[in-house]
């Protein structure tokens, strides 16, 4: 008999323990979403039924699961942040979040993660925001399958889409950003990976990293930003698969690289870019298999760059294929397939035996005078960019790829 009471104990302890599901709808004894947190236990789980919940300034401070069922709107009524977390080991699903407030003092966000570990935000649809998902000093989180849609049109008055801030082992995959200042921001945030996101239309950047280290993004879409991608201040970035596509304006690009060391940019396509990529004071980068297909620029080369490496790229019909501001060149280019190349391959071996010079004498001048590039289809360049070909004076003469291919690399 004794054996029997401390076994039924030892049960009741169990249950005692067990998570629980806590429900929350119009018609339930629960109501609302902080109703449903102040009442739930570590780890239970709270599933919130379709329907419009007016709440602002939720906070999650203790490990759960909160699951929209048929996504319930959330309507923050513009009166400031929605949801913040700062417990470990939470999960937030399947919310329409919308009507977070504006401010120009406070970052609020649709849902902030802060000082947290072990999170999973994910197929949140988030509307009529400031800062979509913003996460502050946390690690070892997932960022998946959300929808992030602004109405940003200036820089001073919009906040970014995800914001990555402190931040480490963040992994970014499967969103859908537009209409925001920045689709993803990271600042001081290492170890980070971003995949398979569309990032479009947005007033700023598709993608921007500040002093981020260790960092790979790969597959994503960057199309229509006002710039593609920004990297500054950051080392070892990893860029892989990329697609930068019609990034257009007097100061866009597909790329810009700013004090970036020892990176990869592998794989990428460049393409109805005014710019490919816009580089400056970046060294000891591995450019290779990436297309730059009907740029302005593919590349445009600044001050204080060195130890660079270009191979295996295609440059096909860009108006300049590579603008250099220095007679100085310490990069290598080698085994690139150029389109406006003009030499022949007498020995068939897929090598053009005369070396090519992508540096054009008009690309300088119009990096001095923007005006001249009214001139660009005119007999006059055509004979001074052959003056230049062969007897170099303004472009560097060591600035040659002496293996250029004859046919269009294929991976």
């Amino acid at each position: 008999m004794k054996h029997l009471f401390v076994f039924i104990a030892l049960i009741l302890i169990a249950n005692s323990t067990v998570a629980q599901t806590i429900v929350v709808c119009k018609a339930c004894a629960i109501t609302t979403l902080k109703e449903g947190i102040a009442q739930a236990k570590d780890f239970d789980t709270i599933v919130v039924k379709k329907g419009t919940y007016k709440e602002h300034n939720v906070i999650v401070n203790k490990p759960l699961i909160i699951i929209g069922e048929n996504y319930p709107v959330i309507d923050g009524e513009l009166k400031g942040e929605i949801i913040t977390i700062i417990s470990d080991h939470v999960t937030v699903d399947g919310l329409f979040i919308i009507n977070v407030g504006n401010s120009y003092t406070e970052d609020y966000a649709a849902i902030r993660v802060r000082n947290s570990k072990n999170f999973l935000i994910q197929n949140l649809v988030l509307e009529k925001l400031f800062f979509g998902i913003y996460i502050e000093k946390s690690s070892d989180g997932k960022v998946y399958h959300n929808k992030i849609i602004g109405e940003a049109v200036e820089e001073y008055n919009s906040g970014n889409g995800i914001q990555l801030w402190y931040s480490k082992n963040i992994h970014i995959e499967h969103n859908f950003v537009q209409h925001v200042r920045d689709g993803i921001y990271l600042e001081f945030s290492n170890f980070c990976t971003i995949k398979n996101n569309v990032s479009a239309l947005n007033v700023r950047y598709g993608l921007h990293f500040m002093f981020s280290n260790d960092d790979v993004y790969e597959d994503n879409t960057f199309e229509n930003n006002g710039a593609g991608v920004a990297v500054m201040f950051s080392k070892r970035i990893k860029m892989y698969n990329n697609i930068f596509k019609e990034n257009w304006g007097t100061a866009s690009y597909g790329l810009l690289l700013k004090e970036i060391n020892d990176a990869e940019i592998i794989g990428n396509s460049f393409e109805d870019n005014t710019i490919g990529i816009n580089v400056e004071g970046s060294n000891r980068i591995n450019y290779k298999h990436n297309n730059f297909v009907n740029n302005g620029w593919a590349i445009k080369v600044k001050g204080a760059c060195y130890t660079n490496v270009f191979t295996e790229n295609n440059f096909l019909y860009n108006s300049f294929d590579i603008a250099y501001n220095s007679k100085v060149n310490d990069n290598e280019f080698d085994k690139n397939y150029w389109s406006n190349y003009t030499g022949y391959d007498l020995d068939k071996n897929g090598i053009g035996d005369v070396p090519y010079r992508p540096v054009k004498l008009f690309s300088y001048i119009v990096n001095r005078t923007p005006e001249t590039i009214i001139l660009l289809r005119s007999m006059f360049i055509d004979i001074i960019d052959f003056s230049e070909k062969v007897s170099p004076v303004f472009t560097p003469d060591n600035l040659l790829d002496n293996n250029p291919l004859i046919k269009r690399i294929t991976w």
